[in-house]
């Protein structure tokens, strides 16, 4: 795909979608970065209605290791990974009182050092809190990414950097959040709904079977 295409892509999807949002629901960084530890191979819903109870009653690191693992287990049981996620969140939470004044902190490096955040995850806060160009390649934007020819890669890593290096820069910073959205709802993974797709005549995807 050349750079004329790649511009006129995100042209569309900003056009459709000036001020793209996350779908998890937060209102702090910490809330944030919490949900996103949570939402590990489980939906955006499903996070969102078990944070909708937890957040009420404990939305900050010393509140949340208050609640022990037991205590956080309650609220988030119905996540899937719910035990292992307990004890990275309430692991963090401690991390971040101990080691960050119970602050979120806005490097790679520190977030990648707590508990349950790996380089994904990393990724969404710092985009998404803190507003630094970064990509996070969860499975609709690695999908997106080789079905469309955006920024084909072999694994979430080499899509990253391929992505880093071929979305136009005025478009970097949102880029993540076009993608997902677009992935989510609009080229999906069984059944690609490209007659109703913005940027069908970009895409570089060969195989629309009779009745898309």
């Amino acid at each position: 795909m050349n750079a004329a295409k790649r511009l006129e892509i995100f042209r569309r999807l900003h056009e459709d979608n000036p001020d793209p949002k996350t779908e998890l629901a937060y209102t702090t960084s910490f809330e944030l970065l919490i949900s996103v530890i949570l939402s590990a191979q489980a939906t955006d819903v499903s996070v969102n209605k078990a944070t909708a109870r937890l957040y009420p009653v404990a939305n900050t690191p010393q509140a949340i290791y208050d609640l022990g693992v037991e205590g956080l287990s309650d609220y988030i049981k119905t996540i899937g990974l719910y035990n292992s996620k307990a004890k990275n969140v309430i692991e963090t939470c401690r991390r971040l009182i101990e080691h960050h004044d119970g602050q979120v902190p806005e490097t790679r490096e520190a977030l990648e050092a707590l508990p349950g955040v790996g380089r994904k995850t990393a990724n969404v806060v710092l985009n998404t809190a803190f507003r630094q160009i970064a990509m996070a390649v969860d499975t609709h934007i690695f999908r997106v990414s080789n079905r469309t020819g955006i920024a084909p890669g072999k694994n979430v890593v080499e899509v990253e950097r391929q992505l880093m290096k071929f979305v136009p820069k005025n478009y970097l910073l949102d880029a993540h959040h076009w993608l997902i959205l677009h992935g989510r709802y609009v080229c999906q993974a069984r059944k690609p709904r490209c007659g109703s797709c913005r940027i069908e005549d970009l895409c570089d995807y060969k195989h629309k079977t009779s009745d898309d």
